[in-house]
């Protein structure tokens, strides 16, 4: 039956035509007039296994109903994809709550499963992968610091001063109503080796005028003042070049504008923070049995 259906409606390949090295199928079907509605489908002749032509109407109920028009399978099992944009919210936070009033409202039959994919799986993994990555990078980072320095101390200090320097991202991401998404959190990664520079030149440079015979409040004072140049500076430097990224809207600026804003907003505040912030609890923290580095005339020149 089903041939025959096939055969009528759609088509079936009886030989092939060859023309030179080409082959084409030479389908047969029933004309347009005895196939294109519903009555005429329920005319299609059959050939019973006792040699009698019946209509299909007779062995069947043909009706017209809604369906899907096309049948997508995955790992074997079929599956229907339903897609929705998310504006003006978080994908993240839009998705979660989907899901519970999906959960709470919908009951599923027997067999059936829901799976939400796309762009909000992607970013799942993605801060997967940034949570293993933020601990390690903060860890690497202080090893570095502790062997430049030799000290704990100095070390937690510029790692202080890099926390702080979150809160400007933060900010910025709050004013500009920005989103937090994998592309701004990897825009914080970026901001503190930033501001571990900015520390490095602080603190170093404080430490040196100490050795040259200055109090500890004297040469926090000096350091912020004559680093305050170079500081800025670099700051200048990052954020004037990520500033037209960070206020574009144009096509693809979905991804690179939170990454921006955030280093740009954070390397605003790390400067205050670099000037005002890390001298004074440098002299909260110093004591006169420092470890110091090695006196250098250039250093301080």
């Amino acid at each position: 039956m089903q041939d025959a259906i096939q055969t009528a409606v759609g088509g079936n390949a009886l030989t092939q035509v060859l023309v030179g090295e080409q082959r084409y199928d030479l389908v047969l079907r029933y004309l347009p007039e005895y196939r294109d509605t519903k009555e005429a489908i329920e005319k299609v002749r059959l050939l019973s296994p006792s040699g009698e032509r019946v209509s299909l109407a007779q062995l069947t109920k043909i009706s017209v109903t809604d369906g899907g028009s096309e049948i997508y399978r995955e790992a074997n099992s079929r599956y229907v994809a339903v897609k929705y944009s998310v504006r003006d919210r978080d994908l993240g936070s839009t998705v979660e709550e989907a899901i519970r009033k999906v959960s709470a409202g919908v009951k599923l039959p027997v067999g059936y499963t829901i799976d939400w994919a796309g762009e909000y799986e992607s970013q799942k993994r993605s801060e997967r992968r940034l949570l293993m990555v933020l601990p390690v990078t903060m860890l690497v980072i202080f090893v570095i610091l502790y062997t430049m320095f030799k000290s704990v101390k100095w070390a937690l200090l510029i790692l202080t001063n890099v926390a702080m320097a979150r809160l400007g991202g933060l900010l910025a991401l709050l004013v500009t109503h920005t989103n937090f998404s994998v592309s701004s959190g990897v825009g914080f990664l970026a901001l503190f080796g930033v501001s571990v520079q900015t520390g490095v030149i602080m603190l170093e440079y404080i430490n040196q005028l100490r050795v040259s015979g200055y109090s500890i409040e004297e040469s926090a004072v000096e350091g912020a003042v004559l680093r305050l140049r170079p500081i800025m500076m670099t700051m200048l430097v990052a954020t004037l070049g990520l500033l037209p990224a960070a206020i574009s809207h144009g096509i693809g600026s979905d991804s690179q504008r939170p990454f921006a804003i955030v280093i740009v907003g954070g390397l605003i505040s790390d400067l205050v923070m670099s000037i005002f912030l890390l001298p004074t609890l440098y002299v909260w923290f110093a004591r006169r049995g420092d470890h110091l580095p090695e006196a250098s005339a250039t250093e301080l020149s």
